[in-house]
């Protein structure tokens, strides 16, 4: 049998907490040696996770990038076409070719917002990048390899370029 003092003590044991941390979960290391390699795993973690997230961030800008690309592609055919509807209602002033119109130059400005800027001058020297020769004539007013027409305006400058501007381009008379 139990005395009383002793059950009293066996209770308090049994409501008090270990305090001590098991040693899977916590364990001190044992030399500098072990310190030093967990202190190395943990730099190691650190960066890698920095890494990612900085590919992470390279990955959804290419890929926001793509996308645009993709949106202003998509809309260039609707720009074209509305560039002939106006070729075709001329220098008419009714209320359909003017607000043709003005769709036409909300689409051009929607392509200059999404990075890709029109370009259609003439009288500027040939530049591969940002045009493509369709056809050649003598011009006698013109330096050769200048732009003399622009049958169709390009889009975008440089690596963002969605199409290169279709050009007449002069050469001189022999």
């Amino acid at each position: 049998m139990v005395s009383p003092a002793e059950h009293s003590k066996t209770e308090e044991d049994d409501d008090r907490v270990d305090e001590s941390p098991p040693d899977a979960v916590v364990s001190q290391p044992d030399s500098d040696e072990e310190l030093a390699k967990l202190e190395d795993r943990w730099r190691r973690a650190v960066a890698d996770l920095d890494n990612l997230r900085k590919r992470y961030a390279r990955e959804l800008a290419h890929e926001r990038a793509t996308e645009r690309s993709r949106v202003a592609g998509a809309w260039l055919p609707i720009v074209d076409n509305l560039e002939r509807a106006l070729s075709h209602g001329g220098d008419q002033s009714d209320a359909v070719v003017a607000g043709v119109r003005s769709i036409l130059e909300q689409a051009m400005q929607v392509l200059e917002q999404l990075g890709y800027p029109r370009n259609a001058e003439a009288g500027v020297p040939f530049d591969p990048e940002r045009h493509e020769v369709v056809g050649v004539v003598e011009d006698p007013d013109s330096a050769p390899g200048t732009v003399v027409e622009v049958l169709r305006p390009g889009y975008g400058e440089g690596s963002t370029q969605l199409r290169p501007a279709a050009v007449v381009v002069s050469r001189r008379g022999e």
